[in-house]
């Protein structure tokens, strides 16, 4: 277990970066279950023509009408989908890394898996900082120091297959307005010039390489993106975001004064208003992806 106290220079090196790599965060042996019931997520998902929305639970459907077969790339709160990621989310794992930075009453805000199927096309992310995603900020004291996120490898992560990118310290220029042209941030590539007109170097970019059961945690502010999937294997990562129960509005609680705690019976509002005003199953019959630059 990771904590203040016996890896000082992990915490110190996360404010001063923006960012850190914890390794066997999952031990070996977790690591097959874990891919296996990210793989019957996977078929839950597909098993729809379009994308889906019940509540917080999601799941991002690239449709064989405009791609040629049918793609899964994103599901969000697979906990109301799974007994497994339920209990996942929560495990003590999580609590030993974010004790230290947001204390042991925690709520979660997202729960993601993301897949990057070989052929999907769309499977790059331009980079962009996770604020831009936070709507109803003025439901947190200090949504920045009081949120950490969590991104923990399913499978083999690398360059090739589109492995998460960081820029050390961007998180330290404040916020930049990345990617914010009117694209979502899964079309198109973010160009040298767009980072360097902001301050930033494109030649710091930093590749995280992550073995399974490896985590990545990042600030808000933090400048990250990945390239799309150039490999013939899958690369599904999965992305939390945790924040601290006492000063926030917002989530599904995690731990309670450091004990593991289950979700409710109904879903609370974690990013998105509008969950509340449709809350029951429907598909999403969303073009976003049209007018995206071909090649990836």
């Amino acid at each position: 277990m990771i904590s203040e106290s016996t890896h000082p220079n992990v915490y110190d090196q996360f404010r001063a970066d923006g960012y850190i790599i914890i390794r066997n965060f999952i031990a070996g042996g977790d690591i097959a279950e874990m891919q296996t019931q990210t793989r019957t997520v996977y078929q839950l998902g597909i098993s729809h023509p379009t994308t889906y929305r019940h509540g917080n639970l999601l799941y991002e459907i690239l449709p064989q009408e405009h791609f040629g077969d049918r793609y899964l790339v994103q599901a969000h709160w697979a906990s109301w989908a799974s007994t497994y990621f339920e209990e996942f989310r929560r495990r003590p794992e999580f609590l030993s890394v974010l004790n230290p930075l947001i204390g042991n009453n925690i709520k979660q805000v997202t729960q993601q898996i993301h897949w990057k199927p070989p052929g999907a096309q769309l499977t790059g992310y331009r980079f962009h900082q996770d604020l831009r995603f936070r709507e109803s900020r003025e439901q947190y004291n200090d949504i920045i120091a009081d949120t950490v996120q969590i991104a923990v490898a399913v499978d083999r992560s690398t360059a090739e297959n589109g492995c998460l990118q960081i820029i050390p310290r961007s998180h330290t220029n404040g916020y930049l307005n990345l990617s914010e042209d009117g694209k979502t941030i899964m079309t198109g590539l973010t160009g040298d010039d767009e980072l360097t007109a902001v301050g930033l170097d494109p030649k710091s970019i930093v590749n995280l390489e992550l073995e399974p059961g490896d985590a990545a945690i990042w600030n808000l502010l933090t400048v990250h993106g990945s390239l799309p999937n150039y490999s013939q294997n899958d690369r599904a990562l999965m992305i939390s975001s945790y924040v601290r129960g006492e000063t926030s509005n917002r989530g599904e609680w995690a731990f309670r004064n450091g004990t593991s705690t289950s979700i409710g019976e109904k879903p609370e509002i974690c990013k998105f208003e509008a969950l509340h005003e449709n809350p029951e199953p429907h598909y999403i019959d969303s073009k976003w992806f049209l007018g995206a630059a071909n090649g990836y």
